[in-house]
């Protein structure tokens, strides 16, 4: 507190003297005015954390003072100084926000007592408003857990982003977590309450996604009883979100280009031509610059897209943030399923930050899902996660080559790895599969891991043990 701005207002130079020497020997910085009028000039220049302000003087007094800052959106704290007679005037001066008022003739340590709380207070409503500020801002990546420095750099290029008109290209794996960037663009700009539209461009043929796109009008082809409104009339004055737009053909490559160009397009069949205005923001899993030189896709659309990219980082390459999504995942799907799980037990997290995950966040959270489903006890167990996460890959030889002189636990091994391999890791119907039980192929995969990590400690060197320089 001791390096707040403290502004002194009273027409009295001696009065001000005297509390300009005992505010600056507590170590605050203190400025004067000698009314109203030349308060506000101050305040507005450099500003203050608390003004003293006597309530009668010429020209402006305290309590107009003190509505004219408010009015000029002023935040700091008033207090303000009156004689006896003037006690009504000091009231009314906190009716209209002033924190208290000091009876003059002035005592030293009430009128510091009375600073410090004003501070006090002062920083207690700035924290609240960070504090509230940081909950808005988080509302719009709660779904986007954790804090590697590659995520932050996305936030920081979202934060940025967001609030301008620009078209945003996002980047990354299948299951990073595109759509809910494109969500948080959505939401932290002035659009935000305006329409969202998603497409999912790789899940519809040509014809299909023009109509989706564009609309069409009643006949435009077989099947087409009525008019139908296309996705971009519904986006008006939104954004709309096309995913996996490296998927698009080059005939509705060219009718998005015009829509960038001119915000006009016809629906299919139709000849009127219809405006819109919408923030395009789409998302791909491909180099679209290699689809560009190889000629699948167009160079002037793919500029026009990538105005502004954002690059979402795989989770392997951010591992630490893996128990923060898996808590994360964890309460959501308790509540969900309806069960009641603790955390999880020892080995659990190891084994899933062992994992590389090659479907990314998508494929964290099913695995959670999964294991909150089966676990039959409060804590969740390595025996809860997908075959695959447990690390079980077929075997790089064939499994002709094992059987001729291999061990009977080699072949059973192999055989119980690739039918996991070929039903996604599903052991009821692997042991359907192989006329074993479930609960065989569990103890087997719960097996194969400890040899794994039993062969990993014999080939890691101890400590000291190293080779002789």
């Amino acid at each position: 507190m001791a390096s707040a701005r403290i502004l002194v207002v009273d027409d009295e130079p001696n009065a001000r003297g005297a509390l300009r020497t005992i505010l600056t020997e507590e170590g605050y910085t203190v400025s004067e005015a000698g009314d109203g009028v030349e308060a506000l000039t101050v305040l507005r220049s450099a500003g203050a954390d608390v003004v003293l302000a006597d309530v009668r003087m010429q020209r402006m007094d305290g309590l107009t003072l003190l509505r004219e800052a408010r009015e000029s959106g002023i935040d700091a704290a008033f207090v303000v100084m009156t004689a006896f007679g003037s006690i009504e005037m000091a009231v009314e001066a906190m009716k209209a926000g002033a924190e208290t008022f000091l009876v003059k003739p002035l005592d030293e340590r009430a009128v510091l007592v009375v600073i410090e709380k004003a501070l006090e207070k002062r920083h207690l409503v700035q924290e609240a408003a960070s504090l509230r500020a940081r909950v808005r801002e988080r509302v719009h990546f709660d779904n986007i857990v954790g804090d590697s420095p590659a995520l932050r750099e996305v936030f920081e290029v979202v934060q940025r982003a967001a609030p301008t008109r620009a078209n945003v290209l996002i980047l990354g794996e299948s299951g990073t977590g595109k759509e809910l960037i494109a969500q948080a663009l959505h939401e932290l700009s002035p659009r935000k309450d305006r329409p969202f539209v998603r497409v999912n461009c790789g899940a519809l043929t040509e014809t299909l996604l023009e109509s989706e796109l564009f609309g069409h009008e009643r006949g435009a082809f077989t099947g087409a009883v009525a008019r139908r409104e296309g996705r971009f009339e519904r986006a008006d004055g939104g954004t709309i979100f096309l995913d996996e737009i490296g998927d698009v053909s080059p005939a509705v490559q060219v009718k998005l280009l015009r829509v960038l160009q001119t915000r006009e397009f016809e629906r299919v069949g139709g000849t009127e031509t219809l405006k819109v205005d919408v923030r395009l923001l789409t998302a791909t899993n491909k180099d679209l610059a290699s689809e560009v030189a190889a000629g699948r896709f167009r160079e002037d659309l793919f500029y026009r897209l990538n105005v502004i990219s954002v690059t979402l980082p795989p989770l392997r390459a951010r591992k630490g943030d893996i128990p923060a999504l898996v808590s994360h995942f964890l309460r959501r799907f308790t509540e969900v399923h309806g069960k009641r799980i603790q955390g999880l037990a020892p080995g659990t997290l190891q084994a899933l930050l062992r994992h590389d995950w090659p479907g990314n966040v998508r494929e964290l959270e099913n695995s959670i899902e999964r294991a909150v489903v089966l676990a039959q006890g409060p804590y969740l167990t390595t025996d809860d996660l997908p075959p695959t996460v447990l690390g079980a890959r077929p075997s790089d030889r064939p499994m002709s080559s094992l059987i001729p002189g291999g061990t009977w636990q080699e072949i059973e091994k192999q055989a119980i790895l690739r039918t996991l391999e070929v039903v996604g890791g599903s052991t009821s119907r692997a042991a359907a599969m192989l006329g074993i039980s479930t609960r065989t192929i569990q103890y087997r995969l719960k097996q194969y891991a400890q040899e794994r990590e039993e062969s990993a400690a014999q080939t890691s060197p101890s400590p000291g043990n190293g080779p002789e320089s």
